[in-house]
Formats: structure tokens, C-alpha cells, sequence
């Protein structure tokens, strides 16, 4: 997975980029190999703010947190985007694994119900 980072009125260290890829190593598990991300952390006054991107091929998925901490926001963040590919894989098996009423696998699998005999 590609990380690109940026640092707005921030040093983005070497713990920030160990969190963010410590996170996106469980997010690439569900989402897949050939996905990108950005990570942008940015400070305004006493907030700091973690916002965390990832795109795979037309699907993205953006999670932003703040805090008063910089870990915990990009922790926060992260755990946020894990949650979002794991229903986006989540609602993606579920389409694919249901046909539509009204296909011909549907009505072929209603005519062989109707058929078998009940056993009472």
C-alpha cells in the first residue's frame, strides 16, 4: 500500500508514520493490495486533527478525528476507517452472493421447491 503523508503546521515524526501504517496494515488485510492512502495531520490552536483517506480502485473511504493529542486522533481515526472497509466488504458480499427476484436461478429454485414432496 502506498502511504503519502502530510503535515499541516506539524513535523510529521517517525511515531505518527509507525501508527499510520501499524493501522493501515489491518485495513490493506480487509481492502486488498492495490490501495492507496493519504494521511493528513494538521494542528489548529489546541485541536489536532487526523485525517486518514484510502482509495482502491472507484471506492474511498475518509475518516477524520480530532483530539487533543495527535495519537489519539490518528488512532481514532484509524479504528474509524477499519470499521468502514469492514462494512464496505461486509455490504459487497452481501450483494454479490443474493440474486435479484426475478432471475432465472430464482424462479428455477422456486419451481424445484414446489416440486419435492413434504416428508410429514
Amino acid at each position: 500500500m502506498v502511504i503519502e503523508y502530510t503535515g499541516r503546521q506539524v513535523v510529521v515524526t517517525q511515531k505518527y508514520k509507525d501508527l499510520a501504517e501499524a493501522g493501515l496494515k489491518r485495513v490493506k488485510k480487509i481492502v486488498g493490495e492495490g490501495a492507496s492512502a493519504k494521511v493528513i495531520l494538521t494542528v489548529d490552536k489546541y485541536r489536532m486533527i487526523a485525517d486518514v483517506t484510502v482509495k482502491q480502485g472507484s471506492q474511498s473511504m475518509v475518516a477524520t478525528c480530532e483530539s487533543e493529542e495527535m495519537t489519539t486522533a490518528l488512532h481514532d481515526a484509524l479504528a474509524k476507517l477499519e470499521q468502514q472497509a469492514i462494512r464496505q466488504n461486509q455490504r459487497s458480499s452481501t450483494i454479490t452472493r443474493h440474486p435479484r427476484v426475478g432471475e432465472a436461478g430464482v424462479e428455477v429454485l422456486e419451481a424445484i421447491e414446489e416440486e419435492e414432496p413434504e416428508l410429514t
